[in-house]
């Protein structure tokens, strides 16, 4: 197997982008409008919203992606940043794409100065919970509520 590289996601990265954002949304069992797929990418890699993106590579392929959106927080003078989705190819999960993605953001947190990085999943995802138990903390439970469509 030849080695996993992560970089930023790009404009150029569409194709790419598109059937691992769509694996990542079945997943979880959700489907978007193609608007939403548009405008998301957009805002991800138009360089003037406060978020972006990194994408794994595996022998020229692509084989996950993981987004991020920076926002300020009550708790630091310092902007904070969610991890907001990550997915990896289900053919390769185990093999690092997973963790080298989260140190990606946690890195480009770093070096913008972020006050922290931190994310949440399903309970069920126990994959994904083997790989997150090992590299972050955790301790909190997430409520939501659903607000009507504007």
């Amino acid at each position: 197997m030849s080695e996993i590289t992560i970089r930023p996601l790009v404009a150029s990265d569409r194709a790419a982008w598109a059937p691992l954002w769509q694996g990542y949304l079945t997943f979880y069992k959700s489907t978007l409008p193609q608007e939403i797929y548009d405008l998301t990418f957009a805002r991800l890699t138009g360089g003037t919203e406060p978020m972006g993106g990194f994408i794994a590579e595996q022998g020229g392929k692509a084989v996950g992606l993981v987004h991020w959106v920076a926002h300020r927080t009550c708790w630091s003078a310092k902007d904070i940043c969610y991890l907001q989705d990550l997915f990896v190819s289900p053919d390769i999960r185990g093999g690092g794409a997973g963790r080298k993605l989260i140190e990606a953001v946690r890195q480009m947190a770093e070096d913008k100065g972020y006050f922290r990085v931190y994310w949440h999943t399903q309970e069920t995802n126990a994959q994904a919970r083997e790989l997150y138990d090992k590299v972050a903390e955790s301790g909190f439970i997430v409520y939501r509520q659903a607000l009507p469509p504007a």
